[in-house]
């Protein structure tokens, strides 16, 4: 635990997060932030990976944290770039949850845009260990702390991403465009040396239990146990997929024949080459890739 003080925090805004509607709330957080006592240093990014720059970047002696404000994708950037640090000079991680999509935030118990209570889990100081997600593509490196996916998934969120302007039905409408789309394709995945081979729709690697505004993908997920959580969907007809599609938000899904649930620390995608992976809401990455699980790697303020 952090003793109370004036925390000095390093915080990367996203004015684009939900579609604009965060720069509304600029103000009212900083005036929160000051009413605390936390003396903030606020660096809006103007452009996709501006987060990892800034970050990147920065003098983090001279903080005591780090903090994103926006949504999933913000958190993403900003992890990337603390963990460009050595780990001597990492700062706890906090986050505004400010964005369209805010499912990292869920596992901290907080809901999308309730960030006076996130400031206020900044301003108590308590801090815990969680895991982050390593992934080494065919094409880079980065690290993530939500939800790596592949095939549908992808797909739906690159559709999602479009719609962004509606709000959080986007997700929903983007999976069911998908569906009548559907498409799979062949898998090879090493789970902790067990190989998979299967024709699938998505597969889903989740640190944490959320994905996009409020599906439930992997209801197993513990934040800070060592592994990744592994869904795998495999090739069905559209009419069962769009069955199967609400029993997403509560979980339902894992139960269902046609998907499976794997829970393992080093992972390899061999197959298929090429595809394109979607960590936490982005589009960065592509197959072959190993995904490994860094047990407890950082420290965030929740």
């Amino acid at each position: 635990m952090m003793e109370r003080y004036q925390l000095k925090l390093l915080v990367i805004f996203n004015p684009n997060a939900a579609y604009g509607r965060s720069q509304k709330k600029l103000a009212e957080i900083k005036t929160r932030l000051a009413s605390l006592d936390i003396h903030a240093s606020i660096k809006s990014t103007t452009h996709p990976g501006h987060g990892s720059e800034l970050v990147a970047a920065a003098d983090l002696t001279s903080f005591d944290g780090i903090v994103a404000a926006g949504g999933d994708g913000t958190l993403f950037e900003v992890l990337n770039g603390l963990y460009q640090h050595p780990r001597s000079d990492r700062v706890p991680l906090g986050l505004l949850p400010i964005g369209t999509g805010n499912a990292f935030a869920r596992d901290l118990g907080l809901q999308p845009f309730d960030w006076p209570a996130a400031i206020d889990i900044l301003h108590q100081g308590h801090t815990r260990q969680v895991d982050v997600g390593r992934v080494q593509a065919t094409d880079c490196e980065f690290y993530f702390l939500n939800v790596v996916s592949m095939g549908f998934a992808v797909e739906a969120s690159q559709t999602a991403k479009n719609l962004k302007f509606i709000g959080n039905s986007a997700y929903t409408i983007a999976t069911l465009w998908q569906a009548l789309k559907l498409k799979d394709y062949p898998l090879e995945i090493e789970l902790d040396g067990q190989i998979i081979n299967q024709d699938n729709i998505f597969v889903t690697i989740s640190n944490t239990r959320y994905t996009g505004t409020h599906f439930l993908i992997a209801p197993g997920a513990v934040i800070d146990d060592g592994l990744l959580d592994i869904t795998l969907l495999q090739k069905l007809p559209r009419h069962r997929l769009l069955r199967l599609f609400p029993t997403i938000y509560h979980g339902g899904h894992v139960e269902r024949s046609e998907v499976t649930v794997h829970k393992a620390a080093n992972i390899t995608i061999r197959s298929p080459a090429g595809m394109l992976l979607g960590p936490d809401g982005e589009f960065k990455g592509r197959t072959e890739a190993r995904i490994s699980c860094l047990h407890q790697d950082l420290t965030m303020f929740a």
